[in-house]
């Protein structure tokens, strides 16, 4: 039998949510590569199967990518699997489905519960247009300079995010965008489910002294279209980044203008207050 990567999405909480068809290809499996092998053999204790588990997660997949695309290589079965959802989605798994791509090697992807589409459906918030930025970074200037990029998004957003960092999080983003509706959604599928709705700010306060658990999924409503002023940390930031390159002032206003669709008045202001 010819080799084959089956990328298989596994329960974000609920063991039952396991489908039939996840069940089959991990049972089938030769192999099945997991981020950690303790929670996935939790999962395969509703499945009969005699794969072999080979730990493959962020810290060790540039080293063990290349021995599992080498046994799909020589006809061998693995089902890629992470510790919950879908393999690729702010867990590793792209690295490999890529490695066997470029090899000419056959892909095949087994959907299934996703803590992302769950929570923004389950927020309440426009559903056809939205973007996954998955996890913020962990610092917090980087943190509030990711979201100052997506000030202007009028998409909804969607987020994933650690506890200890959810307060601090939630309070960066009621700073720079304001009044929107948002909700935090906890433990998906779980016993101890929990979605909760309201403006930014008002999330935020909530957890100031709040000690929170579980997986978490932030969703947030998109810029509206009427009220879109880009940020002025935003324009310093692309100001700055193109008069590093050597472009004439007046030519660093005109573009930024261009770029952020801004009076072209605000920006030069703007070059004003910062010193520009």
């Amino acid at each position: 039998m010819a080799g084959l990567l089956r990328v298989v999405s596994t329960p974000i909480g609920n063991l039952d949510d396991l489908s039939p068809r996840a069940a089959q290809a991990l049972s089938d499996a030769d192999v099945i590569a997991c981020e950690d092998t303790r929670v996935t053999r939790k999962l395969l204790s509703r499945v009969a199967t005699r794969a072999r588990l080979v730990a493959h997660h962020a810290r060790n997949e540039r080293t063990t990518t290349p021995d599992l695309v080498h046994r799909v290589a020589a006809g061998e079965r693995i089902a890629l699997v992470t510790d919950a959802g879908t393999p690729g989605l702010s867990d590793p798994g792209q690295r490999l489905v890529a490695a066997c791509l470029d090899a000419g090697l056959r892909v095949e992807v087994i959907p299934g519960p996703s803590a992302a589409i769950a929570g923004l459906v389950a927020s309440g918030l426009p559903t056809a247009r939205f973007c996954f930025e998955g996890f913020l970074p962990r610092a917090r200037g980087d943190r509030r300079a990711r979201l100052q990029r997506l000030a202007t998004e009028e998409r909804t957003l969607v987020f994933f995010e650690a506890p200890h960092r959810i307060a601090a999080t939630l309070a960066d983003m009621a700073d720079v965008f304001g009044e929107r509706r948002a909700a935090i959604a906890r433990e998906l599928t779980k016993m101890h489910e929990e979605v909760a709705r309201g403006t930014l700010p008002e999330l935020a306060d909530s957890l100031v002294d709040s000690r929170v658990r579980g997986e978490i999924t932030v969703v947030v409503a998109g810029a509206s279209p009427d009220v879109i002023e880009a940020p002025a940390e935003l324009i310093a930031e692309k100001l700055r980044a193109l008069l590093g390159e050597g472009v004439p002032k007046k030519d660093a206003i005109a573009r930024v203008a261009v770029e952020l669709d801004e009076p072209k008045r605000r920006v030069y202001q703007t070059a004003i207050d910062e010193g520009l």
